[in-house]
C-alpha cells in the first residue's frame, strides 16, 4: 500500500513536471534547427532527457556487455520491449548515437512532433505497411547521412515479461541491406517498473544484457535472414530467461 502511494505522488508530481522539461526541449531543439540543421549537435540533449525520464520512478540498472560496443562503429540494436522505460534506457546506456522508430500519433504531439523529426526520430504507421516501409527507408538513409545506429524491438510491441513477441523480419532486413552488424541487446526488469495496465511508475531495478554483435556483411535476404531473425531471438530468449528466472 505504502509503496503504491509513493508511487502514485512521484507520477503524479514529476511526469507533468518532466513534460514540461520536454516541451522546452523540444522548442530549443525546434528553433536550433531553424537556424541551423545540425541534428548531431543534439545527441546530449537526447542522453539528458533519457537519464531525466529514468529518475522518475526511479530507475537503477545495470549493463553487461558494454566491452562488446565499438562506439565508432554503426549498429542495428534489436532489443526485446517490455516498457515505456526501454528506448531511455537504451539511449542512456549505450556508448552509441541511436535513433528509433515512434508511433505517428506521438509525432501529433505539438513541438515534440516537430523536434523528433529534427533530431532523426523515424516516424511509423501501425496498419499501413506500404507507408511504413517507405518512412523507414528515409529514416535509414537519414540515419546513414548523420551516422547514427538504429535502435529497433523486433517485437513490435511490448510483450508481457513472460515470453517474447515472434520477431518480425524488418530491423534483419535493414542490417542486410545496409551491410551493418547487428548488436542484440536482452531487457529486463523494466516491466516491473511501468507496469502493464497501469499509468504508475515504480521504482526498481533493469539491466541490459548485450550479446555478442552479429556480422551481416556476407548475408543476403534471400538465403539468410529468416535464419537470422530466428537464431537472434532464440539466443536473446535464452538470455532473458536466465538473467530474469
Amino acid at each position: 500500500m505504502l509503496r503504491t502511494t509513493a508511487a502514485t505522488v512521484r507520477t503524479l508530481i514529476l511526469v507533468p513536471l518532466f513534460f514540461v522539461v520536454t516541451l522546452c526541449l523540444a522548442f530549443f531543439i525546434v528553433v536550433s534547427t531553424a537556424v541551423r540543421s545540425e541534428a548531431a549537435s543534439f545527441d546530449r540533449l537526447l542522453t539528458f532527457w533519457s537519464k531525466l525520464f529514468l529518475r522518475i520512478p526511479p530507475v537503477t540498472h545495470e549493463v553487461t556487455g558494454l566491452d562488446l560496443v565499438d562506439p565508432s562503429k554503426r549498429y542495428i540494436v534489436v532489443a526485446n520491449h517490455l516498457s515505456m522505460f526501454d528506448i531511455p534506457l537504451l539511449i542512456a546506456s549505450l556508448p552509441i548515437n541511436g535513433r528509433f522508430l515512434a508511433k505517428r500519433e506521438v509525432f501529433g504531439i505539438p513541438l515534440v512532433g516537430q523536434a523528433m523529426r529534427a533530431i532523426g526520430v523515424i516516424e511509423v504507421s501501425r496498419g499501413d505497411g506500404a507507408s511504413s516501409r517507405q518512412a523507414v527507408k528515409k529514416g535509414v538513409i537519414l540515419a546513414a547521412e548523420r551516422g547514427y545506429s538504429l535502435l529497433i524491438f523486433p517485437e513490435g510491441t511490448r510483450g508481457d515479461g513472460e515470453v517474447f513477441l515472434p520477431f518480425k523480419k524488418g530491423a534483419f532486413r535493414i542490417a542486410i541491406d545496409s551491410g551493418l552488424p547487428i548488436l542484440p541487446v536482452v531487457i529486463t526488469g523494466t516491466d516491473r517498473i511501468s507496469k502493464p495496465g497501469s499509468k504508475l511508475f515504480f521504482p526498481g531495478r533493469a539491466a541490459l544484457h548485450i550479446l555478442d554483435p552479429i556480422d551481416t556483411s556476407s548475408f543476403t535476404n534471400k538465403d539468410n535472414l529468416t535464419t537470422l531473425t530466428k537464431s537472434v531471438q532464440a539466443s536473446m530468449l535464452a538470455t532473458y530467461q536466465k538473467a530474469d528466472g
